[in-house]
């Protein structure tokens, strides 16, 4: 019988994975990236899998024939699990077994995500339940295992394409998707694995920076057995060099500490320590449990020394003021979806996002795979992580966002990587914030729950438009005439006429009884320039070539640069996503123009004669009104001609 694999040992990937962009299956990384063990073992590969649209079965043993297999954790939609079926579906069921004798300590079984509605079968015993598509869970099925190491674990997921009242992001419930939306995702999407932990073991950790007296917060959380007399060992290193050794009794499973860094109080000192994008320092964490002289369990994590604030009108990163050059990311693949194809890929996406000049990326309707953060805090890329919509404003859809947005900043927020938080998008699921008092106080609500769970990290109350509640006001505006666009954002424009007047897109900037009270101003949604080979790709504005696409970029980024009052910005997109054509990157991560004239321009290194004033239409300078069309929003007409 096989036994856990050793798959990772201290921190292995420091090397930060100098592995090129390949399509690997996701199985080799360990999941969980700031809670590491050696001893655990991966549960992707080829299960049996069926469709029960009818909703026959019950539990597994109703099941007299499997009739499919599919590659997890791709899901039936995608063409990577072997099905790619993109129908309209409800149930799904999951089996294979694998060898694992249960010996020693106790054995958990962990999923990465499962969308939406989970329960968890372990040779034929019951052992788990759990409703919400973005966020992991956990359970201990040691009572459950085989004496003779032969296991079989059986999973039902529900996952109504029609239900408008729970997280989806950007999963279409329209057959085909159309215009901004995608295929649905069904099922196991992220990893499936398994680990041996001890009868007493550390389950869960949360860092957090305090810079104000150089401290690092930890809070650890021991399940299982809880003995007298057990004590948590925490070293800290950043590469070579020691900076905590230090131990902490455990106390009723827990240990909260502030554990004090030395510091002269000299800033080139500090310096060395704190982590940016332009400098992602990351301080190496081993934390191991003793009792009696006894190590009883140990695992790898890490941490940073990084602080995010707001200061007046602007963003602050470690004390100082930090202009946001980010891009809206999709988190999608062609023939995978939502789950990337491997964890090379999504390093890689970090990698380009930088190399595009970008600091920073706003996943879009999507709670990433913990890989991804990992990428982003091991290579230095900023992260505003937002809560996957649901359309409908019920009591049950409230219940459920709630619940798992809960879940999300549990699972994220010790990521340096993650600066803001973003529970609404657009008014999504609050769809009547001007008329109705609920939606705002849906809205506020969650603002104060967040800054409650984590009162380290700014938070948006609603992206885009109808702010109440916020700490960052986000505009979208995809108007594409570029001297109207300077023109509203000037410097002889008051914010006072902008929060009063101007509505870009047709919304309040601010909603009544909510002004603007100082708060940085950021153009968060922007641009959409669609480039594609093909007919009926979508976007905001289309360019007929690469070159138009590139001419287009390189003067819309001038002009919102150039603007004062914005403490940053994110473009629309990184890469097209399905039909969605207004990427940099083509789906497949190839840019549509030099990846080094993206960067340039991103940073507002342009050469004169790619740029000149005008409207931004098919790619080329306008300085003539054009006439609005169902491939371009807005033109350099009047305003109510938007």
């Amino acid at each position: 019988m096989k036994s856990l694999g050793q798959h990772l040992g201290n921190h292995d990937e420091k090397a930060y994975g100098q592995q090129a962009h390949t399509t690997s299956s996701p199985t080799t990384a360990y999941p969980r990236p700031q809670l590491r063990r050696s001893n655990w073992m991966s549960l992707n590969g080829i299960w049996k899998f069926s469709f029960d649209d009818d909703g026959t079965f019950t539990c597994p043993t109703d099941i007299t024939e499997w009739n499919q297999t599919i590659e997890v954790p791709f899901t039936p939609e995608c063409k990577r699990s072997g099905i790619g079926d993109t129908g309209f579906h409800t149930n799904y069921w999951y089996e294979r077994e694998f060898d694992l004798l249960p010996g020693e300590g106790r054995i958990l079984l962990h999923f990465g995500a499962v969308d939406y509605h989970a329960r968890v079968w372990v040779n034929g015993q019951f052992v788990a339940d759990h409703e919400g598509g973005y966020t992991p869970f956990s359970v201990d099925i040691t009572s459950a295992l085989r004496v003779d190491g032969i296991q079989r674990i059986s999973v039902w997921s529900q996952d109504d394409p029609h239900d408008l009242a729970k997280p989806r992001g950007k999963q279409d419930w329209q057959l085909e998707p159309h215009s901004i939306w995608y295929p649905r995702t069904s099922g196991i999407w992220q990893t499936v694995w398994v680990e041996r932990v001890p009868l007493t073991y550390l389950e869960r950790l949360r860092w957090a920076p305090h810079m104000e007296r150089w401290e690092i917060g930890l809070q650890a959380s021991i399940a299982g057995i809880q003995p007298q007399g057990v004590q948590l060992k925490v070293r800290l290193t950043v590469g070579n060099q020691l900076l905590v050794c230090d131990t902490y009794e455990v106390i009723h499973g827990e240990v909260h500490r502030r554990i004090a860094l030395s510091d002269p109080g000299i800033d080139d000192y500090r310096n060395e320590l704190l982590w940016s994008p332009e400098k992602p320092t990351l301080i190496d964490a081993q934390l191991q449990l003793w009792q009696d002289g006894r190590l009883i369990d140990e695992v790898n994590s890490y941490t940073a020394m990084r602080t995010v604030t707001i200061q007046r009108d602007r963003f602050m990163l470690n004390g100082r003021p930090y202009y946001l050059r980010m891009v809206l990311d999709q988190g999608y693949w062609p023939d995978t979806l939502m789950t990337a194809p491997s964890d090379e890929a999504l390093r890689y996406d970090v990698e380009l996002a930088k190399r595009m000049g970008f600091n920073g990326v706003r996943k879009h309707q999507k709670i990433e795979d913990p890989r991804f953060l990992y990428w982003a805090d091991v290579l230095g890329l900023l992260v505003w992580e937002e809560m996957p919509s649901a359309y409908r404003f019920t009591p049950r859809a409230v219940e459920r966002i709630t619940r798992e947005w809960v879940e999300v900043i549990e699972r994220d927020a010790s990521h340096p990587c993650i600066v803001v938080w973003v529970p609404f998008n657009e008014s999504w699921g609050v769809p009547n914030l001007v008329e109705t008092a609920a939606h705002r106080d849906y809205v506020q609500a969650l603002y104060h729950l967040t800054r409650t769970l984590d009162p380290t990290r700014p938070v948006i109350g609603n992206d885009g438009w109808e702010s109440t509640t916020t700490d960052i006001i986000g505009i979208h505006d995809y108007d594409n005439c570029l001297p109207r666009l300077a023109r509203r954002y000037g410097p002889e424009v008051k914010l006072e006429d902008l929060f009063n007047r101007g509505r870009p897109g047709g919304r309040m900037l601010t909603l009544d009884n909510y002004p603007h009270q100082g708060q940085p101003v950021m153009l968060t949604e922007f641009g959409g320039i669609a480039y594609a080979h093909t007919e009926g790709a979508w976007g905001y504005i289309h360019s007929a070539s690469a070159r138009e696409l590139q001419k287009s970029y390189t003067a819309l980024l001038r002009v919102v640069s150039g603007v004062e009052m914005f403490s940053g910005f994110c473009y629309t997109q990184f890469a097209d996503t399905f039909q969605e054509a207004n990427g940099l990157l083509y789906a497949d991560r190839t840019p549509k123009f030099p990846i080094e004239a993206i960067h340039n321009a991103t940073l507002g290194i342009v050469e004169e004669e790619d740029v000149s004033p005008g409207t931004v239409e098919a790619g080329r300078a306008q300085t003539e009104p054009v006439q609005p069309s169902t491939y371009r929003v807005g033109n350099c007409g009047t305003e109510s001609q938007r």
